[in-house]
């Protein structure tokens, strides 16, 4: 029962905030309350949960109790922990400002709850905390027009239209960040659009939702909001040229709001993530080591401040940006050296990485080893993706896991197990609906490539390959399929008989003379 909540609070918490909470129930404990200290030093000395565990460490602890103490022990886990972090978020510091005003009216000194709340409105205004300003408006209304503050005369008016103008903000805000959500949905269930009908279906939905947004006036967050969405849409369509421009709006509205960087480092890290996305994509290596000094840097600067959350996703974005540096450059023996650390990380995160990025990570682990040549550890990790039951989630990474699977078995002469293993893709591309060109040349490929025998013809049947692809690659919808695998490069060291990893080493070296040119 890994999932349980209290377990996963428990084991999240880091050393110095297990601390604090012991010195937080030392001062509210009382004799009836020992229990739920004993149940946390328990809990947090297993290193999975065992519920019979407990009981034996606290045999006075009745099975019926265990529900409840679990309940009070998790509250006040969390209730020490806002303690602590209340000082380190804006967001709950604006909070507990407006029910200290709260507390304050209700003793009946309302002056004094207006005057802070004026206070506190001026900082959620600076720090773009729009429905928090709604909040503290209303509060505003409600005590100006129950008591006589000899300032109605002129706050009655001012109040009513600020009011009409936050909620008008929120408003667009909320159908931003909805559309913004809606296109990452579409995102985690199509990947990449694979038809026109996809294109045409993704267009029509985009321009029907973003035709009702006033894009005049827009506040910080909803310009995120605005650009988060282009990026998706855009990303999407494989529009990439697009796709990193408004990847870098977003970006510069942080830097052009430099206190926005720490104040919500979640959204700008994503920003900037997007960006090294982009240039990957674009193939432009030049730019995307830039972009990836410029997060390194932000994480040097400030990491020591980060919340779990920013910690979390700055691992998740650094070590896949230097994945994909080395897959960019096809040094896939050097970066197998990056894989410890990675594994370490994945672990040490256990708790807060979903399917999703463990995926993504399993897939690009796999193509380094493809690349270095360490074929059976490729499959490995290949075959963690292919064992998720994680339905039609990233069906894309899903399907072009299958298809490096049956290469890495094709390279390690299992002509007995790949005859099966086609069928089997072939059923499930089926089943996600993406069988597109470049897939269905490789199945057609493998399928017949088990009959040849002599090096002649095999190597015919290579070439044979190559051309079709190198035709289907100029289609603008078959992109995605060369960003998650480079299969002419393989196609050509199988021609060549030479390792991929130097084929793609001099085709990198060849581009990069090219940029330093043009740059």
């Amino acid at each position: 029962m890994q999932s349980d909540p209290l377990f996963i609070l428990i084991k999240s918490l880091s050393k110095s905030e297990k601390r604090n909470f012991k010195l937080y129930v030392n001062r509210i404990q009382s004799k009836e309350e020992a229990k739920f200290i004993q149940l946390f030093d328990v809990l947090d000395k297993q290193k999975r949960y065992q519920e019979e565990v407990i009981f034996q460490k606290i045999p006075s602890l009745k099975k019926s109790q265990l529900s409840n103490l679990k309940r009070h022990l998790y509250r006040q886990i969390l209730t020490s922990l806002r303690l602590i972090h209340i000082q380190k978020n804006l967001e709950s510091q604006i909070r507990e400002q407006i029910d200290f005003a709260s507390i304050l009216y209700d003793k009946g000194l309302y002056l004094q709850s207006l005057k802070l709340l004026d206070r506190v409105k001026n900082i959620a205004k600076t720090a773009h905390q729009d429905l928090l300003l709604v909040e503290i408006i209303e509060f505003e209304k409600l005590i100006e027009s129950r008591h006589v503050t000899k300032t109605i005369e002129n706050r009655a008016e001012e109040l009513s239209d600020d009011s009409e103008k936050r909620n008008k903000v929120n408003y667009n805000a909320s159908k931003l960040s909805s559309l913004s959500l809606k296109m990452y949905g579409f995102f985690l269930k199509l990947g990449q659009v694979r038809t026109e009908e996809d294109a045409a279906m993704v267009k029509a939905f985009f321009r029907s939702h973003i035709q009702s947004i006033d894009s005049k006036g827009l506040s910080f967050f909803q310009k995120v909001h605005l650009y988060q969405s282009y990026v998706w849409y855009y990303y999407i369509l494989q529009d990439f040229l697009y796709y990193y421009r408004y990847s870098q709006k977003w970006v510069d509205l942080f830097v052009d709001n430099p206190s926005m960087q720490l104040k919500d480092s979640v959204l700008y890290v994503r920003g900037r993530y997007h960006l090294l996305v982009a240039q990957f994509n674009l193939r432009n290596y030049t730019k995307f080591c830039i972009h990836l000094e410029a997060l390194r840097a932000f994480n040097t600067l400030h990491g020591e401040s980060f919340n779990k959350n920013t910690e979390v996703l700055v691992f998740l974005c650094l070590k896949t940006a230097e994945l994909d540096k080395h897959i960019f450059e096809g040094s896939f023996t050097e970066g197998l050296k990056l894989l410890p650390d990675l594994e370490r990380g994945i672990k040490d995160y256990g708790f807060h990485l979903d399917s999703h990025r463990i995926m993504i990570f399993h897939y690009k682990i796999a193509c380094i080893h493809f690349g270095s040549g360490n074929i059976e550890a490729s499959i490995d990790y290949l075959n963690k993706i292919i064992q998720l039951k994680v339905g039609h989630l990233r069906a894309d990474i899903q399907c072009y896991a299958r298809l490096l699977h049956l290469i890495a078995h094709y390279e390690l002469q299992h002509f007995g197990l790949l005859e099966y293993l086609v069928k089997s893709v072939y059923r499930f591309l089926g089943k996600m609906e993406d069988l597109n060109l470049v897939q269905r040349e490789i199945l057609k490929f493998l399928r017949n490539a088990l009959n040849l025998v002599d090096p002649y013809d095999q190597k015919l049947a290579f070439e044979e390959l190559k051309e079709k692809i190198n035709k289907i690659a100029q289609h603008p919808l078959e992109k995605r399929s060369f960003s998650y695998l480079d299969i002419i490069s393989w196609l050509e060291s199988k021609i060549e008989n030479r390792p991929i990893q130097d084929i793609i080493q001099e085709k990198f070296n060849a581009k990069l003379v090219s940029e330093h040119k043009t740059f």
